[in-house]
């Protein structure tokens, strides 16, 4: 087979290259995520122990969060793992078949609808986890000192500025 009939699969190959590096910037950001989940882990189990009654609640709550967000990291990690490995399939079907001349376009669609549906419940994964550190983080924060959102009844009367 001539170069130049590979070269359309070269180009079509492209798009999943691409793909594989964007969902490689994901994992590292999930595997930081991780690593975060598993350090503030050790961290409040080691000031479990001489901490206070009230501090103890905060962090056994603090500990409940993080046990629920290292599963789902796991999770969004087993499943963009998943998406580039499909994604390398994707790639390797599309030489095969431009070099065998197969008809292999269910196969490659298959693959390819499958690398999206991994990727898509990746993010999930990853939004859940950084509602739940969210969530923890609010459990850290003094109530005085929390952002609020302004109401829309304050913003209705708050006197006007004078100019």
């Amino acid at each position: 087979m001539p170069l130049s009939d590979l070269i359309p699969a070269l180009q079509l190959a492209i798009g999943p290259v691409i793909l594989i590096s964007g969902v490689g910037m994901i994992l590292l950001s999930m595997t930081n995520r991780l690593g975060r989940v598993i350090d503030r882990s050790r961290q409040l189990s080691r000031s479990f122990h001489c901490a206070t009654e009230s501090e103890r609640t905060s962090i056994i709550q603090q500990l409940r969060i993080l046990s629920t967000r290292a599963p789902l990291v796991r999770a969004g990690i087993a499943c963009g793992v998943l998406s580039v490995l499909l994604a390398a399939l994707l790639i390797c079907s599309l030489f095969v078949g431009a070099l065998l001349q197969l008809g292999l376009a269910a196969l490659i669609v298959c693959l390819f609808v499958l690398c999206m549906v991994c990727i898509i419940v990746c993010l999930l994964f990853f939004i859940s986890d950084i509602n739940l550190s969210l969530k923890a983080l609010s459990l850290e924060i003094p109530p005085e000192v929390r952002f609020r959102r302004p109401s829309t009844e304050r913003l209705r009367h708050r006197p006007e500025k004078r100019r």
